[in-house]
């Protein structure tokens, strides 16, 4: 296995919903997906919510995956490619962005947010909407803060190293 598979499997953060809201489909490769996987339809354009249900620890229709999954370019795979980063400073940004997401997860589950949105991707742009309001400034706890701040340093971190912003 090449380095950049040892970084690209175990990582997944375009799979699990961190990276990506969702993948559109093309109208032709409709009929085979959604015998392997459920498809939300609309007006015959097609798509799913991240996070990927065929995602478990590596891609587990990797040869029959979307066209939009096998064009999407990371970022940060791409700075190992070309030799910009070391492949242990890559595995390095990968677990910190997990463990940013983690902690924003935990911080949810206590907080008092009503999100609609069940994927980690669509919540965070949720929460930046929420964060945007000037009047509630004033009514922000120190958790609230935290949560806040880990939202922009997970963002940045897509935004320098993945190349995908989450809002």
């Amino acid at each position: 296995m090449s380095d950049l598979s040892n970084i690209c499997l175990p990582c997944g953060i375009c799979c699990d919903g961190t990276l990506i809201g969702f993948v559109e489909l093309e109208n032709e490769e409709l009929p085979r997906l959604k015998k392997i996987m459920d498809i939300e339809d609309e007006r015959d354009h097609g798509f799913f919510l991240q996070p990927c249900k065929k995602y478990c620890n590596g891609c587990t229709i990797y040869s029959e995956r979307p066209k939009q999954c096998g064009k999407f370019e990371c970022g940060l795979l791409k700075s190992v490619e070309e030799k910009e980063l070391e492949f242990d400073s890559a595995l390095d940004i990968v677990n910190n962005a997990k463990q940013l997401r983690i902690s924003i997860e935990k911080k949810l589950e206590v907080l008092d947010f009503e999100l609609k949105s069940t994927s980690f991707y669509f919540k965070m742009v949720e929460l930046k909407k929420v964060f945007s309001k000037k009047e509630l400034d004033d009514t922000l706890t120190q958790n609230h803060l935290k949560l806040k701040k880990e939202l922009i340093e997970l963002d940045i971190l897509l935004s320098d190293k993945f190349g995908v912003t989450l809002y």
